[in-house]
């Protein structure tokens, strides 16, 4: 079977490879790509040529980058990771022909999943493929950053993803999708109050939608949240700060926001770096705490009760109950995969501004 899958060939240049899949040997599913999600930050950083991927070499037993040993660099073959597919063949009886599926395999009209080693999310069979990009690794990116606020505030006891947002103030620097999506996972899971900052009006406009606050990144947010939030003397700011956007500027915004003795749970990509962030100051004087939630590993202790389908399973109950507005407010796009390389120079080139596009790929 033919299939087509969007490339990265050069800094700046998309392009489409088209290859053969092989017969799906036993075990494994053939997909038939609907629909594939775009997550503008990872992909533009090859678009841009600033992943650090692209140019050292990582030693992943020792999780050391090596500078001066090459990176892989271009062609980049697989770009993206938010999937909604159909089975097409299954070889398999835990999968069956006709199945809709989340998965992560990137921009491609098929694919050859095993699911014993790739993370395949059944869906309901009338699931809004819209809705499904975020299942099986977006969602759980956003959900894996409350569990991290829930195992520093239960010191791993945890006992659900609410443990470390209920009753509590939060504050979301950056209104991207990631911050957008953390910050209603937040007040669904109880947060007393849920305030995103964002430079940006659109944002923070997409942010008022979703029924949370909203603060620009000029003005000080640090001063207007820490008068807005008193705990008692000498004890302002938020409970826990969700830094979302990979700029130094917004980490330093992050540790100004926060209480004293607070965490900051750093789900930020630092593609150029964080030169600006001042650990002399706040960071040092109210003892805070920067945790790292990414993808690739749940809190530690928590991995055998904490995996990936379940913070997919998370996601899931998220979009059942906040769907609508989530698909109204965050896919601001809907195009054709054909046209991806163009949408793609049209956002690099901030002549358009994108929360979550998706690319249908049922007529490719």
């Amino acid at each position: 079977m033919k299939r087509r899958r969007l490339a990265v060939t050069a800094p700046g240049r998309l392009e489409f490879v088209d290859d053969e899949l092989p017969e799906p040997p036993d075990g494994t599913l053939l997909l038939r790509t609907e629909a594939t999600g775009l997550s503008a930050g990872t992909e533009l950083a090859f678009v841009k040529g600033e992943h650090p991927a692209l140019h050292s070499g990582m030693d992943t037993e020792l999780g050391l980058f090596q500078p001066g040993v090459a990176g892989p660099g271009y062609p980049v073959l697989r770009l993206g990771y938010m999937e909604v597919a159909r089975v097409q063949l299954s070889r398999t009886p835990a999968f069956a022909a006709g199945d809709l599926v989340a998965a992560a395999y990137g921009h491609a009209t098929a694919h050859v999943s095993d699911p014993v080693h790739e993370h395949v999310v059944p869906l309901p069979s009338d699931f809004d493929p819209l809705l499904g990009v975020f299942v099986a690794h977006f969602g759980p990116i956003c959900a894996n950053g409350l569990l991290h606020a829930a195992a520093d505030a239960t010191r791993g006891a945890v006992s659900g993803l609410a443990d470390g947002v209920v009753g509590r103030r939060v504050a979301v620097v950056g209104g991207g999708p990631i911050g957008l999506l953390t910050g209603v996972f937040a007040a669904a899971h109880g947060a007393a109050e849920v305030v995103v900052i964002d430079a940006d009006g659109r944002r923070r406009g997409a942010a008022d939608e979703l029924g949370l606050g909203s603060l620009p990144l000029d003005g000080d947010p640090g001063r207007t949240l820490k008068v807005r939030w008193r705990h008692g003397p000498a004890d302002h700011g938020a409970d826990v700060v969700f830094q979302c956007r990979g700029r130094s500027e917004a980490l330093a915004t992050a540790l100004r926001v926060a209480r004293p003795q607070a965490t900051v749970v750093d789900m930020a990509f630092y593609t150029g770096g964080a030169d600006q962030v001042r650990l002399g100051e706040e960071f040092h004087h109210n003892g805070l705490t920067l945790r790292c939630a990414q993808i690739g590993r749940v809190p530690r202790g928590l991995s055998a009760t904490w995996d990936r389908h379940r913070l997919s399973v998370e996601t899931l109950q998220l979009l059942h109950g906040r769907g609508e507005d989530i698909r109204r407010v965050l896919v601001t796009d809907v195009v054709p995969l054909a046209e991806a390389p163009a949408l793609l120079a049209e956002i690099a080139a901030h002549r358009k501004h994108v929360l979550t596009a998706v690319f249908t790929a049922t007529d490719e």
